[in-house]
């Protein structure tokens, strides 16, 4: 371990350096095809185009493009642009709001399994992080009682993710509508990882965005996930809480200072044209949905799962005794077949995540159930 910052090893993220490409089929990818640019720069609009064919490689406003943030305030209610701050990916965005919100001190709370920054960031921080454990008997449910009786007078700071990754699960309304109180009550800050946001199985289901929900409430948004768009690498925080987004601008002078001006402007482009980028999402998750539902009903015996109630991944339980890790590298050097096992998640059980956002889904399952068939019969 390097002096200086103590975090620990992004266990997600060493796993896919390893294998991400270097295998023959991803099957536990959390992000949607990504597109291709030129398919994206068709789509822009007279000023968009104009935007990018008159593109100046120097640096770009800290905040983000005015345009850009402009068009991210529309996905919200209430949001206005001078209360969206841009990042470098969603990432980027944890890591500045866990360090200008918490320390020693300070107490977070955390709904897990999740992705490993959501708490580890808060961690490296000082912060006493409590994990809030989703369970799969009660269908991945955040559990409001147990969250009240985590809260401390200490307590800074309630993350939650949805629709959540690795489950794919996602509260209520009623749910979502008494957490947000919940926080409001013991004088925390919520945040909502909406990454996944408008991948909902029903749209009827979708939740209030978290900016939208009150002052004390702050969305992570991203590119790389509902958008298709991870190559880009932009992220952001919404929030009409101005001190936390002035402390987070002057934080990130100390890490990137400004996006990258191409991936503002092609954000900018698919945000405009956000019917069409979904839609095409959306198109590609629920038909691989359609192959993966008769899939678990044919494959019973040895595979069970909460189905998703949105977003592009899942996190099944393998049954019968054989431990997931094995069965995983098993598949691995047999097929070329990539899925990720809950341990890289820190959790104990069977279970491993399944990624369904990706045109190559289809081999890819396939692989799967045929090694299956194979080896457990």
């Amino acid at each position: 371990m390097m002096a200086g910052m103590r975090i620990a090893d992004f266990e997600l993220e060493r796993f896919f350096a390893r294998y991400e490409f270097a295998v023959r089929h991803l099957l536990c990818a959390s992000d949607v095809e990504g597109w291709a640019m030129a398919d994206l720069v068709a789509l822009a609009d007279a000023e968009g185009a104009e935007l990018w064919r008159d593109l100046r490689l120097g640096y770009t406003e800290s905040l983000g493009h005015p345009l850009l943030r402009r068009e991210i305030a529309t996905l919200y209610d209430t949001v206005a642009e001078d209360e969206v701050l841009v990042f470098s990916g969603a990432e980027e965005a944890i890591f500045v709001l866990a360090n200008v919100m918490l320390g020693p001190r300070d107490h977070a709370i955390v709904g897990w399994p999740s992705y490993q920054s959501l708490h580890e960031v808060a961690r490296s921080t000082g912060a006493d992080v409590a994990l809030h454990e989703l369970r799969e008997e009660d269908g991945w449910a955040i559990d409001v009682d147990r969250l009240r009786g985590e809260l401390r007078a200490t307590t800074r700071l309630i993350v939650i993710n949805a629709p959540h990754n690795p489950t794919g699960s996602m509260p209520d309304a009623a749910t979502f509508g008494a957490i947000v109180d919940l926080a409001a009550d013991a004088g925390a800050t919520l945040v909502v990882d909406e990454v996944y946001r408008f991948l909902e199985r029903d749209a009827a289901d979708r939740l209030m965005a978290g900016a939208d929900a009150g002052p004390h409430v702050v969305s992570i948004g991203v590119m790389s996930k509902s958008f298709a768009l991870a190559g880009v690498r932009i992220g952001w925080l919404a929030t009409h809480d101005a001190a936390l987004l002035d402390a987070a601008a002057r934080f990130k002078d100390y890490t990137t200072i400004c996006a990258s001006a191409p991936a503002e402007v092609l954000s900018l482009i698919a945000l405009r044209a956000r019917d069409v980028v979904l839609g095409r999402s959306r198109a590609i998750v629920d038909a691989n949905l359609d192959l993966i539902d008769p899939f678990f009903e044919r494959q019973a015996r040895h595979f069970r799962w909460v189905r998703p109630r949105g977003g592009p991944v899942g996190f099944p339980e393998l049954l019968g005794g054989v431990p997931i890790d094995r069965f995983a590298q098993d598949l691995l050097e047999a097929t070329g077949v990539l899925i990720a096992p809950g341990s890289i998640f820190g959790h104990p059980g069977n279970h491993f995540r399944l990624g369904f956002g990706r045109t190559t889904m289809p081999a890819a399952l396939a692989e799967l159930e045929a090694f299956t068939s194979r080896t457990l019969g």
